[in-house]
């Protein structure tokens, strides 16, 4: 059974910085990308980032919603089966559960930070920026 376990959330002062990982089970480059999304409350789920390698591993594409580009990153380490989101230049409108989630096969349907594309999803992780 796929698992995938989001750790590294937690209160941060506004311009702060958090790492986010997701630990994948079995081998990351089993699924065609993953993502992070996240949801604020009374807010719906919003695609925040995700990650796409190539067959090898030796290589991989990356999208960004417009609200993170230039704050996040995203990065895979497929030796440790895990995905990060490094977080940077917080803003309490950043404050959401954060969600890891995985796809094993391509969509021509879904864009790559739309959540019906994925298979897989984490159990979340609170990010807190307070002002």
């Amino acid at each position: 059974q796929v698992q995938l376990v989001e750790s590294g959330g937690g209160l941060v002062q506004s311009g702060g910085s958090l790492r986010l990982s997701c630990a994948a089970s079995g081998n990351t480059l089993d699924y065609h990308n993953i993502a992070w999304f996240r949801q604020a409350p009374g807010k719906e789920r919003e695609g925040v980032s995700s990650i796409r390698s190539s067959d090898d591993g030796s290589d991989s594409t990356t999208y960004y919603a417009d609200s993170v580009k230039g704050r996040f990153t995203v990065s895979r380490d497929n030796a440790k089966n895990t995905v990060y989101l490094q977080m940077n230049s917080l803003k309490p409108e950043d404050t959401a559960v954060y969600y890891c989630a995985a796809a094993h096969r391509p969509s021509l349907i879904y864009g790559f930070l739309d959540g019906r594309r994925y298979d897989y999803w984490g159990q979340g992780t609170q990010v807190t920026v307070s002002s």
